[in-house]
């Protein structure tokens, strides 16, 4: 299986940031990490090990990013309108600078996007906001209403990353058409917290007639273990 290690200066951050590449071909896959987690994390969690016959066989090119959560969403130090600018500057290294440099070496349009946890929250809305360049996502136990992090401030830039509030308003029908072709994957534990905010955002989206796949597992179902099951049975498409 194809390895590589990358890092590079990021002038969206103004710092270095590193990522992994796992697989020498296919269909790209943007893979963010847990709660403050960091860019090794799925490699060290054996995902990629559990994806090894999608990427031996070319199907699929795993992108494993790093996070900046904690200079973003969990930087209780500084103020909210500071964390969700950091989240945005994130952003603007997504879509500025690791993509196109994923375009230099793999053409396929196919572009995915997977998270667990906090991660799911990365996947699901960076596809739902540009959803002319993703394919299809996949959040596991992911949350999805963000109003906690920000202390009760508020702003357009905090709505417009809530995306339990900016999906009740979709108007675009450029976005909604993009939208519409998106496969959008929730997979959650019916007694994991973050349960109800899976249930808005799909029942928003279908309000929308944007078609998604809630698929909601018995107990907690928010770990590892679980997250070994729902990779491979989501990763190709919802069941």
């Amino acid at each position: 299986m194809h390895r590589s290690y990358h890092r590079w200066h990021s002038s969206a951050l103004g710092r270095d940031m590193e990522l992994l590449l796992f697989g020498h071909h296919g269909a790209p896959v943007l893979v963010f990490p847990t709660s403050m987690g960091r860019f090794f994390e799925f490699e060290d969690r054996n995902m990629t090990g559990i994806l090894a016959e999608h990427l031996e066989r070319g199907w699929l090119q795993l992108i494993c990013v790093d996070s900046v959560d904690a200079e973003s969403w969990y930087c209780k130090w500084a103020h909210p309108s500071g964390r969700i600018g950091r989240h945005l500057q994130y952003e603007q290294y997504l879509i500025g600078e690791v993509v196109p440099w994923l375009r230099n070496f793999n053409q396929n349009q196919f572009l995915m996007s997977v998270g667990c946890s906090f991660g799911a929250f990365h996947a699901v809305n960076i596809a739902l906001r540009h959803p002319q360049l993703f394919r299809r996502c996949l959040g596991l136990s992911g949350r999805y209403n963000m109003r906690s992090f920000m202390d009760g401030y508020s702003d357009e830039q905090v709505y417009f990353n809530t995306p339990t509030e900016y999906t009740a308003n979709l108007h675009d029908s450029g976005q909604l058409a993009h939208l519409r072709q998106l496969d959008i994957i929730l997979a959650i534990g019916r007694d994991d917290p973050s349960y109800q905010s899976n249930e808005v955002l799909s029942s928003n989206l279908w309000n929308h007639g944007v078609g998604n796949a809630l698929r909601v597992w018995d107990g907690w179902a928010h770990d590892w273990p679980y997250w070994e099951q729902m990779l491979p049975k989501y990763i190709q498409g919802h069941d």
